[in-house]
């Protein structure tokens, strides 16, 4: 089931007194203002630990350090999250969570931990930490955010990321989280659904099978201010290294 009922769109926060270090929590509060700004009814609520895990129409997991993202996963393991993602259910995962959803991935001392294994991706331990602002670009769009990680994703065969890296390394160097029916996942923190309100709408857009009506906020300006400053940048970098 898809955690709807009569058309209220159900996001729940999985653990965040695990996974809230970078206050990704806050991409649920950004999709419920963009929602209610369009009329849908939506319903926000959380799973800290010790609770069960209801039906949703979208999951949320954020990043956190290795001893509870390994705890998390335990708790995900055992609280029919698996099924239900299976089953339809859709999440949007940042870096912990992220890694979680994959095969396996890295923990202290260079350990291997089997995730879930809802994506085909493992994480492995980075020869350097990936601290910074990041960029990606993901379809037409820019995705802006901060990373902070240690891990290097690879994705198997079939699985497409969701954007190509422009700035800092997300996965590789190369590619940004990935894009499979029903799971969005990055590595941009920030809460990123705040940096990118446009990656919020087409969220939402997927879950309630509604086209979002125009709906311009603070958050859009300086999205568009953000964008600007980045491709500045680039463009710089690039001219400095031309004249080499």
């Amino acid at each position: 089931m898809d955690g709807r009922n009569n058309s209220v769109l159900n996001l729940v926060v999985l653990f965040p007194d695990l996974l809230g270090t970078y206050g990704d929590g806050g991409n649920a509060a950004v999709l419920a203002t963009r929602a209610r700004a369009r009329d849908i009814e939506v319903r926000v609520s959380e799973v800290t630990i010790g609770e069960e895990i209801p039906e949703a129409s979208l999951y949320l997991l954020g990043g956190g350090e290795d001893g509870p993202q390994r705890l998390a996963c335990d708790l995900l393991k055992d609280g029919g999250f698996v099924d239900r993602v299976a089953g339809g259910a859709a999440v949007f995962a940042v870096c912990a969570g992220l890694q979680i959803l994959g095969t396996s991935f890295a923990i202290e001392g260079d350990a291997t931990y089997p995730g879930l294994g809802l994506v085909d991706a493992v994480t492995t331990r980075g020869r350097v930490r990936s601290v910074g602002d990041m960029a990606s670009r993901v379809g037409e769009r820019m995705l802006v955010g901060f990373e902070n990680h240690g891990g290097v994703t690879t994705l198997g065969p079939g699985v497409g990321a969701l954007g190509t890296v422009l700035v800092g390394r997300g996965n590789d160097g190369v590619a940004d989280g990935y894009r499979t029916p029903g799971i969005w996942a990055t590595y941009a923190h920030g809460p990123v659904l705040a940096l990118n309100p446009w990656l919020a709408d087409e969220v939402l857009v997927e879950l309630s099978g509604e086209p979002a009506a125009p709906w311009e906020s603070v958050a859009d300006r300086l999205y568009a201010e953000r964008c600007a400053t980045i491709n500045s940048r680039r463009s710089d970098a690039a001219r400095i290294r031309g004249s080499r």
